[in-house]
């Protein structure tokens, strides 16, 4: 059994890691990440504190996805942790306020119209598009652009060489990129024609694409400068942050037979059973399932972002495989553990074992057009018509959520074993902990230790890893190691998780 004193920094000294300096003064006076007192200061703080991802935000720009799940996990690791229904009120509390912000409850749609039971998000994600109209007001061409932050860009329409042409001009005034266009014609059969003429030149600056809205007209748009508008979509990876945690109220209440015969915690776990079910089947359309046993999930082509049509990164389609292992998890159904399990199937198709027995792996999965590049002439994609080929390795905090799908996979019986678990705490452990050269802990960017050191955003949620723990200790010693080295205050939900994650992780090590 390992002791609180072995979890501490003098253990990290002695281990592979070499000697470490954590701002020992700042430390002391600073606070026990595994201490309930500790959380629970934080969580108080951070929800008074009002900043971005409070469970009363709407998901607009990813605060729901990227700021109160992660709170909501941290209440469910805390749960575990200490088997107090504090943390189960504080969940209800916070899921019935991000239920409420549901694109179906608040009233509004997704570009296609569609108000559905789930969050749709927009700016800096998605494509940015202007319908460009004539002198008569009559749309005739929609100019796109796939740049993050696309509603920051605008297109203006300047006088061409004659009265049916023109030029363009789509500018980002996020970076002062500007992609021009000369002398466009809209009519299709001229070498200058507008459709044609952009995707030729693609890719430019601002990644700009167009679409003829009047296909009969050859009257060009009129002159003058008007915003692209940044449209609203629903993330897979989105939904499956949100849901994770909520599908986990559920599993744990409905398979406790204490709390399952609580008529309040009963009926919130069919209710948030059901939220999590009907937000998980927006995205069944993206669904794909290969011969082999694998599954995935793809951004149906059309769909205003970057990269439509192709498959979405590994940790993207496995944030939804989360909720999925859970709603298999508290219902038994059939449905949701054959996902799981071809989600698991495909990922472990996607790890590569190196010499120090650790796994890694890429951000983009290797079998798909992303990875591999494409072109125009394949059609594959609407708003990137093509792409080159894109082979980084998976980054330290989006590899977290992998690791928590593997963990979770493995906990349910769903995928994975226990040698898996071992070679991806390993990747924390043997790959990316490391010193920076005044002896901070830290870690690199990439899972196979490559990319430099990482940056605030990526080493703080290091912690995040901790699901595999249990088969390395030294993940748990290291990740602690770099909130107590810079006494960490909170400032963002995911710090909130890894926190719990630190609780979570020392009673199951003690």
């Amino acid at each position: 059994m390992l002791t609180r004193r072995q979890f501490g920094l003098g253990a990290l000294a002695a281990g592979v890691l070499g000697t470490v300096h954590t701002g020992t003064a700042r430390a002391a006076a600073g606070y026990d990440y595994t201490a309930r007192q500790t959380f629970d200061q934080f969580d108080r703080d951070f929800h008074a504190g009002g900043g971005v991802g409070q469970p009363t935000d709407n998901n607009e720009h990813g605060g729901l996805a990227w700021g109160q799940s992660y709170v909501l996990a941290g209440l469910v690791r805390m749960y575990e942790a200490y088997q107090d229904t504090h943390y189960l009120e504080r969940l209800i509390t916070n899921i019935d306020l991000v239920l409420a912000n549901r694109d179906s409850e608040r009233g509004v749609a997704d570009y296609r119209g569609e108000s559905l039971p789930a969050w749709r998000a927009m700016h800096p994600y998605t494509v940015g598009l202007v319908a460009l109209a004539d002198a008569a007001g009559r749309p005739v061409l929609e100019v796109r652009s796939s740049v993050s932050y696309a509603d920051l860009t605008s297109a203006t329409v300047l006088a061409g060489s004659a009265a049916d042409r023109f030029t363009l001009e789509v500018k980002s005034s996020r970076n002062n990129a500007t992609s021009t266009f000369t002398d466009l014609s809209m009519d299709p059969a001229s070498p200058d024609y507008a459709v044609t003429k952009i995707l030729n030149a693609y890719p430019t600056p601002n990644q700009v694409t167009a679409r003829d809205l009047d296909p009969s007209g050859t009257t060009p748009p009129a002159q003058g400068t008007n915003p692209l508008v940044s449209q609203p979509v629903l993330f897979a990876v989105h939904t499956g942050m949100i849901t994770y945690p909520i599908a986990s109220f559920a599993r744990i209440v409905l398979g406790t037979p204490k709390l399952r015969a609580n008529p309040r915690y009963r009926a919130k776990a069919v209710e948030y059973l059901a939220a999590a079910k009907a937000a998980a089947a927006v995205h069944d359309r993206e669904w794909r399932q290969t011969d082999d046993g694998g599954g995935h999930l793809i951004w149906v082509k059309g769909t205003p972002l970057g990269y439509d049509g192709t498959e979405m990164p590994t940790n993207q389609f496995l944030a939804l495989g989360l909720t999925y292992a859970e709603i298999a998890a508290a219902t038994g159904d059939p449905v949701y553990a054959d996902r799981t399990r071809r989600m698991a199937r495909t990922l472990a198709g996607e790890l590569k074992t190196n010499a120090k027995g650790a796994y890694t792996w890429t951000y983009w999965p290797t079998f798909g057009a992303t990875y591999n590049g494409f072109s125009a002439a394949d059609g594959i994609s609407e708003f990137t018509p093509s792409g080159r080929g894109a082979k980084q390795q998976e980054d330290l905090s989006h590899g977290a959520i992998d690791v928590e799908f593997a963990a979770l996979a493995f906990r349910h019986k769903l995928g994975f074993k226990g040698v898996d678990m071992v070679r991806l705490a390993k990747t924390y452990s043997k790959n990316m902990a490391t010193t920076e050269p005044g002896g901070v802990p830290t870690t690199s960017l990439y899972v196979d230790g490559t990319g430099g050191l990482a940056a605030a955003g990526q080493y703080l949620q290091a912690p995040r890893w901790l699901a595999v723990a249990q088969w390395d200790p030294a993940t748990f010693e290291h990740a602690r190691s770099i909130y107590e080295a810079r006494a960490l205050v909170p400032s963002q939900g995911s710090h909130i998780a890894g926190v719990a994650y630190l609780n979570w992780a020392a009673r199951r090590l003690s």
